[in-house]
């Protein structure tokens, strides 16, 4: 079983410190910068083996070269998208595994917020680190992909059992619970989850990771296939890409 840790980086977004249950692989997922990385390494003591990157923005690979010169650590990304991400050693694609120090990675392709997006499911640990894709009750903006393809990538993620736990990369679960109550008001386990996650804010609680079952009972970015959210769009559940274009569209201008 992978051993998880949250690093917080920048204003809002989390890099994730895997270490294997054999001890000696030492990962981190989507770099955004290189101090707060080394400062927990020193603190454990560690090394760092292995560099993950979900996708090519800045604040998930920004740390990629600094931390390469340092340690020397193996950088594992998109075969789609490899030209944009520094330093690449290893590049994959969907359906391909990879072992870190005995515990593997099955690759996800998720494009649509980059057209080059992966994900990293270890399925022994039950542990997805999927970078924009999906967030804790909500998804990432579409920045060089389409409705339809990203629909799709979250569709393939929605497959995934319900007790994978889903590591996002950033802390936007307030607002995204806000937006989410406003289309689906009459989600009682949703209201109830963001009057929780209000509570876990107000003490500056982390709200993730989330649980990928109950992202799929309150998420709507996952549910866009639901009857009653596409009566709320105004389209038939029948087209759930549509639906969540709408959505999506809708979140991009919600205040």
């Amino acid at each position: 079983m992978l051993t998880v840790e949250r690093i917080p980086c920048l204003q809002d977004n989390y890099v994730w410190l895997l270490r294997s249950s054999g001890g000696n692989g030492v990962g981190v997922v989507d770099p955004a910068e290189a101090a707060p990385v080394e400062a927990v390494l020193a603190r454990h003591g560690l090394a760092l083996t292995h560099i993950f990157n979900t996708h090519h923005h800045g604040d998930h690979v920004g740390a990629n070269l600094a931390l390469k010169a340092k340690y020397g650590a193996k950088i594992v990304g998109p075969r789609a998208d490899q030209a944009r991400i520094p330093g690449i050693d290893v590049a994959l694609a969907d359906g391909e595994s990879y072992a870190f120090d005995g515990e593997i990675a099955t690759v996800l392709d998720v494009p649509g917020h980059t057209r080059g997006h992966i994900a990293f499911w270890f399925a022994g640990s039950a542990a997805l680190f999927c970078g924009d894709t999906l967030f804790a009750l909500g998804c990432g903006r579409m920045f060089e992909g389409t409705a339809p393809q990203m629909w799709t990538s979250l569709a393939k993620i929605r497959a995934l059992p319900d007790a994978t736990q889903v590591y996002c990369a950033h802390e936007y679960t307030q607002s995204n619970a806000k937006f989410a109550v406003s289309v689906d008001p009459d989600n009682a386990e949703l209201r109830a989850r963001s009057a929780t996650i209000d509570r876990q804010r107000l003490a500056g609680e982390a709200t993730v990771p989330s649980l990928l079952g109950l992202e799929k009972r309150t998420n709507p970015f996952l549910r866009a296939d639901d009857a009653g959210l596409a009566r709320r769009m105004g389209l038939p559940a029948t087209q759930p890409a549509a639906v969540f274009g709408a959505l999506r569209a809708a979140k991009d201008v919600f205040r």
